[in-house]
């Protein structure tokens, strides 16, 4: 089955593929629920493909929160009924004196990674109005508030969230349908910010654009449909269809776009 899939995806996303291959089969072998680690978009939607394709596996996915970006996904057997603890979620709260200190998203991210984590190791880092949470998997809650009390100079502490505190915060997405010459990464970048070509060549070049969470310095890398495009000082970019070429060669596709 992975060789019949690859075709579709990309061919560093091969090693994905098999680990996504493995987890089914386990699944399916086993008559057990297979957890993953947080996974994003384009990934659960490479998951999602594989699972309808599989015999007696379904899968469902949940990241603490209903617009979660990353999500753990489960795998199961046909019979078994998924609920919110099979999926080993915290959300905690980073408490810190706000009169003193204000932090950011990067300080956060900077933190967790700093430690050595995976960017597959925690979920959706939530801010609202100076309050930050970050979903977790149950085994890191422990680590974090057993190891973890600064970030950056500011000290603090791991707070648990009930689920009915989770921020839920609104991002501006706007919906944008236009045409690109091609699926390149600069020309959708240029597209979404209305860009020159040349300025977003040079951003992709500098290091200052991430494909799906990854940094990408070639500008001719191909954007498929659920990836997502961030942007440094600029925002961010989601592609969510392609509508085939117009009479003059271009791209039409559907984009959604929310600015820094």
């Amino acid at each position: 089955m992975e060789e019949n899939i690859k075709q579709h995806f990309r061919p560093n996303e091969g090693p994905f593929i098999d680990q996504v291959a493995d987890w089914i089969s386990t699944a399916s072998s086993q008559y057990r629920p297979v957890l993953t680690v947080f996974l994003n978009p384009r990934q659960r939607y490479i998951a999602r493909t594989m699972a309808n394709a599989a015999d007696e596996v379904k899968m469902a996915s949940a990241g603490g929160w209903s617009g979660a970006e990353m999500q753990r996904v489960l795998f199961y057997p046909a019979y078994y009924q998924p609920t919110a603890a099979d999926f080993e979620l915290r959300v905690l709260e980073v408490n810190y004196p706000t009169k003193f200190t204000e932090l950011h998203h990067r300080q956060i991210m900077g933190t967790l990674i700093g430690e050595g984590l995976e960017r597959s190791a925690f979920g959706d880092i939530l801010g609202d109005q100076g309050r930050w949470q970050v979903v977790v998997t149950t085994a890191m809650a422990k680590y974090l508030q057993a190891n973890v009390n600064h970030i950056g100079r500011a000290k603090i502490k791991w707070r648990p969230v009930e689920t009915a505190d989770v921020l839920h915060p609104v991002e501006d997405w706007e919906a944008l349908t236009t045409t690109v010459s091609s699926l390149r990464l600069d020309a959708v970048v240029a597209a979404g910010f209305n860009y020159s070509r040349n300025r977003a060549k040079q951003l992709v070049e500098h290091g200052q654009v991430r494909l799906n969470w990854e940094e990408v310095d070639r500008p001719d890398e191909q954007v498929v449909v659920h990836d997502l495009i961030s942007v440094r000082h600029g925002g961010r970019i989601r592609l969510d269809e392609t509508h085939g070429v117009t009479r003059k060669g271009k791209e039409r596709v559907s984009l959604s776009v929310v600015h820094a």
